[in-house]
């Protein structure tokens, strides 16, 4: 069983260590991915001209009015004090072509004052400059910018499967970290002393063993956020019931054929904060996202500044139908089926933002981890396969000797 079990760590390994020395280094980065954002391109996020600041809704009225070729996708409805009003856009469709426009940007920072354009970039680009660095490093993480093919983001899927692995390898590798009950205290101790292979090896095991249930972890909720909608929904729903989502029900479109909305976005802030007041939520309209994929506008309900890194466990959101004007869901953190609330649970687990601070540093130190075990790892197969490589170099030449 043990040389079988060998082989798969082995192999398993090597399929995911550069992915996943990818994924750590990242990792370590993004967690401090608005920080680092704002500071590196303060003409996206901070207000460029001293005054009053206009009202969001009509900033961005003014903007759709200018080129017509976009749309808002997300807003702020609340600016934070000496911020630019930051959006995203999907652009419309050309009557020319019947096809999306070609925008060549989709993140704005909007002057609060004036409603000029501070800077515009497009999120995701294949870029090092200074204004796409961090979305560049955002989508690497999570895709390594393998582009969508037949419809699907493959990208997203082959790192979701890569994920998988991962899962399977921690199991395997917890196994053969502990070959019998005499030799335990091994698999937790460092030769810092010896050095040279024997560390590297001890740093491998010993070092994946220490942490290897954030590990476990970090691989798990890598596959749900990869993989929610193919994968995890369909087994959590096996244990317990979820909470119908909208875009868990809808089949997405492409932007070449986008659900062009019957409602305005005040109409739809309207219907969602009377739900909300009904609910009893005290929190003001926050954020608006109109999905053209799904048909779907969603209203966030929270403070101005407390939408960095809210999924999951952060913001309640209210969805309404584009087309009728009708409610067609809820995201209220913290409540549902255990179902609900385990997925709700991903990426405040993934990101370390169930812990607040103290876990986004946590979070980075294992992604330097990451990639530190995926070296450590190919270290130790390259030794033994130059070992292997020897060994059968000098009983052929024996062999050609006897002969």
């Amino acid at each position: 069983m043990r040389p079988i079990l060998v082989l798969l760590h082995r192999w398993c390994g090597l399929f995911i260590a550069l992915f996943l020395f990818t994924a750590g280094l990242t990792g370590a980065v993004i967690s401090w991915d608005h920080e680092l954002d704002e500071w590196l391109n303060p003409h996206l996020f901070d207000a460029q001209t001293e005054g009053q600041a206009q009202d969001p809704l009509q900033l961005v009225d003014a903007l759709e009015a200018r080129d017509p070729r976009l749309q808002v996708s997300f807003m702020s409805l609340a600016l934070e004090p000496g911020h630019a009003l930051g959006i995203f856009v999907d652009p419309r469709i050309d009557p020319a072509t019947g096809k999306a426009f070609e925008l060549g940007f989709n993140q704005l920072g909007i002057d609060p004052v004036t409603g000029d354009i501070q800077g515009q970039r497009e999120w995701g680009a294949i870029s090092l400059s200074r204004a796409n660095l961090l979305p560049f490093l955002y989508k690497l993480h999570y895709s390594l910018h393998i582009p969508d093919g037949f419809g699907i983001e493959l990208g997203v899927l082959f790192f979701g499967i890569v994920a998988i692995v991962w899962c399977l390898d921690c199991l395997v590798a917890l196994w053969l970290s502990f070959p019998n009950l005499r030799s335990w205290r091994k698999s937790f101790a460092f030769r810092w002393s010896q050095g040279g292979y024997k560390l590297n090896f001890d740093l491998h095991r010993s070092g994946g063993v220490w942490i290897w249930l954030l590990l476990l972890v970090l691989a798990v909720t890598s596959v749900s956020m990869n993989l929610e909608r193919q994968v995890v929904r369909p087994l959590v729903e096996l244990f317990s019931p979820l909470t119908p989502s909208p875009f868990a029900s809808r089949t997405p479109v492409t932007l070449d054929k986008q659900i062009v909305p019957l409602i305005d976005r005040r109409q739809a802030i309207a219907v969602a904060d009377a739900e909300a007041r009904r609910l009893g939520w005290d929190a003001p309209p926050g954020g608006l996202f109109h999905s053209a994929e799904f048909g779907v506008y969603g209203v966030g309900f929270y403070e101005p500044g407390d939408d960095h890194g809210d999924a999951g466990l952060g913001n309640p959101w209210i969805y309404v139908d584009s087309q009728t004007g009708e409610l067609a869901g809820a995201h209220v953190p913290g409540t549902g089926s255990a179902g609900d609330i385990f997925l709700q649970a991903q990426f405040p687990l993934h990101s370390g933002r169930i812990i607040g601070l103290p876990g986004r540093i946590l979070v980075s130190l294992l992604g330097l981890a990451v990639a530190g075990l995926s070296v450590t790892g190919v270290v130790i197969w390259a030794k033994k396969r130059r070992s292997r490589l020897l060994a059968e170099q000098r009983l052929r030449g024996v062999s050609q000797a006897m002969t």
